[in-house]
C-alpha cells in the first residue's frame, strides 16, 4: 500500500513540478519512474492506463505553462514527443519484464509441484535451489538446504569416480546415472539421477541441474526377484539331478567297484610268496583311475547343484555337452537311447557360466529322453551337435539337442517356454522357462523346430565375444 501511495504522490509532484516550469524544460521524463514503479504492484492492463495517464500529464503540463515564442514552441513540443517516446519504451520493457518474470515464476511453481527432487547448485557444488520434491524426498527445507554443499549434504555415494561424470559432463552437457544419497533421519536412498550443464552466453560452465527419481524399492524388487529367480535355478538343477539318480549311481558304482575288484587283486598279488610288486603297482595304479573316475562324477554333481552367484569363465562348449553326456549316460542306455555326437572341431571359447549353460543341456537332454521313452515303432536316438553361426549380425556358437520323439506343434513352441507351462502330467513347466532366462542372460536365444520325419530339434545360442574370433 505504502509504494501505491509512493507513485501517486511522485506522480503528483512531477505535474506540480512541470507545471511551474518553462516547456521547453523537461521535466515530464520521471514520469518514467512512476511507470517503474507502477511495474512492482499493478498488472499489465494497470500499467498501460498508468502509462496513459503519464502521457496526459505531460501533454497537461506543456499546456500549463506554454512556450512564448515560434523556436521556444518547436522546442518544447520535440521535448514533449521524445517523452512520450520514452514513456511508451518505458511501458513496453516494464510489460516485457513482467511477462518474462510471470514465466519464470510458472516454470519454478511446475518445478515446485512435481514429486521428483530437483535442485541446482553451483560449480562448487553449492545448493543454490530447491523444490519441494526435493524437500519430501529428503527431509531438508529450501532454507536449510540453500548455501550447503550438496555434497556433503547428502553423503553422496557416486558410481565412478566424481572427475568422471564431471567430464562427461563438461563434454556433453548431461550426465545419467544412479547415485547412493542420505536423507536428514539417516536413511539410505538410491536414486536415478540426471544432470544438466547450465552456462552462461560466453559458454562457460555455470551451474547444474540435477533431478532425483527415489527408486530405492525398485532395486529392492528387482535383487530380490533376481535372488528368487537364482533360487529358482538352483532348485531346478537339484530336480534334473534328482531324476538322474539312477544314472548317477550306476556312474559312481562302475569306478568303486572297480576299486574294489582291483584293491583285492593287488592284495593277493603282494600275499604271493614272493610278493609280485610289480603287479600289486598294476592294480593299485588302477585303483587310482576308477578313483579318480568317482571323484569326477560326484565333483560334476557338486557342481550342478551348489548354490553360487553367475560366474563369467572362458567355457568349451564341447566340454560341456560331453560332461553332461557322460553324467546321462546310464539313463539314456536304460532307455535303450544312442547317442550320437557331431560336435565341431576348433570351437573358440565363450563367455558366460559354465554350469548354467550345462544346466540348458542337460535340461534339454532330459526332455528327449522323456520325449523318447514311450517310442516303439523306431529306433531311439539323440542327437548332439555343436557347430559356429555367423549368418546373423554377432558371430555365435550353437548347440542343438535332436530327438525322435513324438515332436512338437508348431502353433504352440511358443507356449514351451512359458513359466508353469508342461507337457508332462507331473511337470512344474519351469525347465524351458529357466534355460530361457539363463540363455537370454548369455545374450543368446534359444527355440525348437519339428526333426523330419520324427521329433524335435530344441536350439539354443550363445554369443562370441570379439576377442575370441578367428
Amino acid at each position: 500500500m505504502r509504494l501505491q501511495i509512493a507513485t501517486f504522490v511522485l506522480a503528483l509532484v512531477i505535474l506540480v513540478v512541470d507545471a511551474l516550469t518553462p516547456a521547453q524544460v523537461v521535466i515530464a521524463w520521471a514520469y518514467m519512474l512512476v511507470i517503474l514503479l507502477a511495474g512492482q504492484f499493478l498488472p499489465a492492463r494497470g500499467i498501460k492506463l498508468v502509462t496513459l495517464g503519464c502521457i496526459g500529464l505531460t501533454v497537461l503540463g506543456y499546456f500549463l505553462y506554454p512556450p512564448t515564442d515560434s523556436v521556444g514552441t518547436l522546442t518544447a513540443v520535440a521535448n514533449r514527443v521524445l517523452t512520450v517516446v520514452a514513456l511508451c519504451v518505458t511501458s513496453y520493457l516494464v510489460l516485457r519484464d513482467q511477462s518474462t518474470t510471470r514465466a519464470l515464476r510458472n516454470q519454478a511453481d511446475y518445478l515446485a509441484l512435481t514429486h521428483d527432487g530437483m535442485f541446482s547448485r553451483t560449480i562448487d557444488n553449492v545448493i543454490t535451489y530447491w523444490n519441494r520434491g526435493a524437500q519430501e524426498m529428503y527431509g531438508w527445507t529450501a532454507q536449510e538446504a540453500i548455501g550447503k554443499n550438496a555434497q556433503q549434504l547428502l553423503h553422496t555415494v557416486f558410481p565412478v569416480p566424481r572427475e568422471a561424470i564431471d567430464a562427461e559432463m563438461l563434454r556433453t552437457g548431461r550426465w545419467e546415472g544412479e547415485l547412493g544419497h542420505q536423507t536428514r533421519n539417516g536413511s539410505r536412498l538410491i536414486v536415478s539421477s540426471r544432470w544438466a550443464l547450465q552456462t552462461n552466453r560466453a559458454g562457460q560452465p555455470m551451474a547444474f541441474l540435477e533431478t532425483n527419481n527415489d527408486v530405492t524399492e525398485r532395486k529392492k524388487s528387482e535383487e530380490s526377484l533376481a535372488q528368487a529367480r537364482e533360487d529358482l535355478t538352483r532348485v531346478n538343477r537339484i530336480m534334473l539331478v534328482g531324476e538322474m539318480t539312477s544314472s548317477i549311481a550306476h556312474e559312481i558304482n562302475q569306478p568303486l567297484t572297480g576299486v574294489v575288484s582291483n584293491a583285492g587283486t593287488a592284495l593277493r598279488w603282494l600275499s604271493a610268496q614272493p610278493p609280485n610288486v610289480e603287479e600289486a603297482r598294476h592294480y593299485l595304479e588302477l585303483i587310482v583311475r576308477d578313483g579318480n573316475r568317482a571323484g569326477a562324477v560326484i565333483t560334476r554333481i557338486r557342481g550342478m547343484v551348489r548354490k553360487e552367484s553367475q560366474r563369467h569363465d572362458r567355457v568349451d562348449l564341447n566340454g560341456a555337452v560331453l560332461e553332461v553326456l557322460a553324467l546321462t549316460n546310464s539313463e539314456l542306455e536304460k532307455h535303450g537311447i544312442a547317442v550320437r555326437q557331431q560336435l565341431a572341431s576348433d570351437l573358440p571359447l565363450v563367455d558366460g557360466d559354465r554350469v548354467q549353460l550345462q544346466q540348458v543341456i542337460l535340461n534339454l537332454v532330459a526332455n528327449a529322453i522323456e520325449a523318447m521313452s514311450t517310442v516303439e515303432d523306431r529306433r531311439r536316438e539323440l542327437v548332439v551337435v555343436t557347430g559356429r553361426d555367423g549368418s546373423g549380425d554377432v558371430d555365435q556358437e550353437f548347440v542343438e539337442v535332436r530327438d525322435v520323439g513324438p515332436g512338437i506343434d508348431p502353433g504352440g513352441a511358443d507356449a514351451l517356454f512359458r513359466s508353469f507351462y508342461s507337457t508332462k502330467p507331473e511337470g512344474m513347466g519351469m525347465g524351458l522357462s529357466i534355460s530361457r532366462s539363463i540363455v537370454e542372460a548369455h545374450g543368446g536365444k534359444i527355440g525348437v523346430q519339428g526333426n523330419e520325419p520324427h521329433g524335435a530339434i530344441f536350439r539354443f545360442t550363445v554369443p562370441i565375444e570379439a576377442e575370441t574370433l578367428v
